[in-house]
């Protein structure tokens, strides 16, 4: 469910960036109409509220933070403005759990690249988000390598 909890996470802060949304209204909106919803086009899985909810939470409250270490972790023709709006609400998503969670580094990297999987399936940007992340754990947190 914490799986789940992240891919969701990772849309609502791209849907945040491109609506304008606060989040209050995003959060709601998933909780609403995401979690273990039923649509034409499948079903949701259902996800751990809680941690959906710190994640966005952390994302937002260490944005400045985390895009530093992103910005960092990228080479220097690519900072953050620059890149998919999709990546950088993962890359946000992933630096609000190495930054402010109890997630050790180390699963926060696996399960934000397995979420770049489901984004991108058949491009290359699952190792780009890898080394990204390691990067920036091992800045954040050099402690846990």
């Amino acid at each position: 469910m914490k799986s789940a909890s992240r891919l969701y996470a990772v849309q609502a802060l791209f849907q945040m960036e491109v609506s304008g949304q606060t989040v209050e209204d995003v959060t709601r909106e998933f909780e609403t109409h995401r979690f273990g919803a039923t649509y034409e086009e499948g079903e949701f899985a259902e996800g751990n509220v809680d941690h959906f909810r710190a994640i966005v939470a952390a994302a937002v409250n260490w944005q400045a933070r985390i895009d530093q270490l992103t910005d960092r972790a990228l080479i220097a023709a690519w900072p953050i403005d620059r890149i998919d709006p999709v990546l950088r609400a993962l890359f946000r998503a992933a630096g609000a759990e190495i930054v402010d969670l109890a997630t050790p580094p180390k699963v926060a990297i696996t399960e934000y690249v397995d979420v770049a999987k489901a984004f991108f399936p058949d491009g290359k940007e699952p190792k780009f988000v890898n080394a990204v992340l390691d990067h920036m754990a091992r800045e954040a947190k050099p402690e846990a390598f």
